[in-house]
């Protein structure tokens, strides 16, 4: 079963874990959150994140995510990740990517899954006044 850590700025993270375990069901083992805050040193989150990773470490592998791009979460845990084996990374973490991800961790290998969390993420991002009325349209 694949892994997870979640590292995102604030409490983030630990909410949309716990909106994607209501929808899914509560993940009993394997999944962290990590919250940075200003109140943190920066080695402080390092070292979290690194444990994380050591504590985390199968040979199914571990997929952290990151809220978003070019963030704190994001720059101090990619180093970490960089040259890890079976570890991979994918940032702009929401709701949507959290569901596949835990719906289908004991049945994708690792990059398989990666790619289906990246799809399904992109997919959840609509404007949804021009989804409606292209629906409309065509009827």
């Amino acid at each position: 079963m694949i892994n997870f850590i979640v590292v995102t700025h604030g409490e983030f993270g630990a909410y949309l874990v716990e909106a994607a375990e209501g929808i899914v069901g509560r993940q009993a083992r394997g999944v962290r959150v990590i919250a940075t805050s200003s109140r943190l040193s920066v080695p402080e989150i390092r070292s979290k994140i690194a444990r994380a990773l050591r504590e985390l470490a199968n040979p199914d592998g571990v997929i952290l995510f990151t809220d978003m791009p070019g963030g704190t979460p994001n720059n101090l845990s990619f180093p970490l990740v960089k040259g890890a084996a079976r570890v991979e990374m994918v940032s702009g973490v929401n709701l949507y990517m959290l569901v596949c991800a835990f719906s289908h961790r004991d049945r994708l290998p690792l990059e398989t899954l990666v790619e289906k969390i990246v799809a399904d993420g992109q997919k959840s991002i609509r404007d949804v006044r021009r989804m409606f009325v292209a629906v409309a349209g065509a009827r």
